[in-house]
């Protein structure tokens, strides 16, 4: 398990007056956007005025063009505010980080578990991918690497084609003590569907084929499907507690459609949420608050980390 940063060290240490610092620059910066959003309103206003008075356009054409032109001029006006932010959080995190002896990086890049994650169906089809908030490391002698990811889908045609987000949340990887024997899934309950709407018997992800297995206790049936290449192995790993804990990790984050994946040496678990790790603020009286809310976050994945690991392997195998 890791041992949770102590808040009010963290504050009272070079974390507390880097931020008693930037709050001078958070204020600059809420000043910058209101006199650019001032700026943009006179702009749009006056450039409307002009092109309804001297050419006599139709309003509703005027007035849309107006629209689209305020929400490009809004976005840039926010820009002051959004690097403010973005630097208060990337300043909170490291030093989370550092605490609990881990490495973080704002933008990144996926590696092998969003890979994986993706050719085992547990992440949607999609045509544009981002990332963002990395953090790596070990909880004691357990690998553990974490991301964000949104990936979006295009969809519709000509004047109707538009950006869909189809997913947003984390892809995290947690190392285990031993290979496992087999592969195993657990997903939202009817995730692999048939033509008729139920549930596959199985499926052939990553060249293998899996085959349905029943949950070890019949309380989260509704919730969850299981699927493997070896049944043993799958109803030792995938227990109640085993379950509850991953029901935690989904409340910490207010997210759902958890699922994981047993692979080889690893285990992977994707989450659909937001607003994670957001420990950065234009305010500064919310600060305390969100780094809290990010050491329990973390708190929750040590746990299941710890739970997993905490097992002794399958023997006779």
């Amino acid at each position: 398990m890791i041992e949770r940063p102590d808040i009010d060290a963290l504050m009272a240490g070079p974390l507390g007056q880097w931020l008693s610092e930037q709050e001078s620059v958070r204020e600059d910066a809420k000043k910058a956007t209101w006199r650019r959003r001032i700026i943009v309103l006179i702009i749009l206003l006056s450039l409307a005025a002009f092109i309804l008075i001297a050419f006599q356009f139709e309003f509703m054409p005027v007035a849309w063009a107006t629209g689209i032109l305020g929400v490009a001029g809004f976005a840039w006006a926010q820009g002051p505010v959004s690097r403010a932010v973005k630097a208060v959080k990337v300043g909170i995190n490291d030093a989370i980080a550092e605490a609990l002896d881990l490495e973080y990086q704002h933008d990144c890049d996926p590696g092998q578990p969003f890979d994986l994650a993706k050719e085992c169906k547990l992440l949607p089809n999609h045509d544009r991918a981002r990332f963002e908030d990395q953090w790596s490391g070990r909880f004691g002698d357990i690998p553990f690497a974490l991301h964000e990811c949104k990936l979006d889908q295009r969809r519709g045609s000509g004047k109707n084609r538009r950006w869909v987000t189809v997913f947003r949340g984390i892809v995290m990887s947690v190392g285990y003590s031993r290979r496992f024997h087999g592969t195993t899934l657990l997903l939202g309950d009817n995730a692999f569907s048939n033509f008729f709407g139920t549930k596959k018997d199985s499926v052939k992800v990553i060249g293998k084929h899996l085959d349905y297995a029943d949950m070890t206790h019949p309380d989260f049936e509704d919730r969850f499907d299981i699927y493997t290449s070896d049944q043993t192995e799958a109803r030792h790993l995938i227990d109640p507690l085993y379950v509850e804990r991953l029901i935690a990790l989904e409340q910490s984050y207010r997210g759902d459609d958890v699922a994981t994946i047993f692979h080889e040496g690893s285990l992977v678990v994707t989450l659909k949420a937001s607003n994670m790790f957001e420990s950065g603020s234009i305010e500064a009286r919310d600060d305390r608050r969100r780094i809290e809310k990010t050491i329990d976050q973390f708190a929750n994945i040590a746990a299941l980390a710890h739970e997993l690991n905490s097992r002794e392997p399958l023997t006779g195998r």
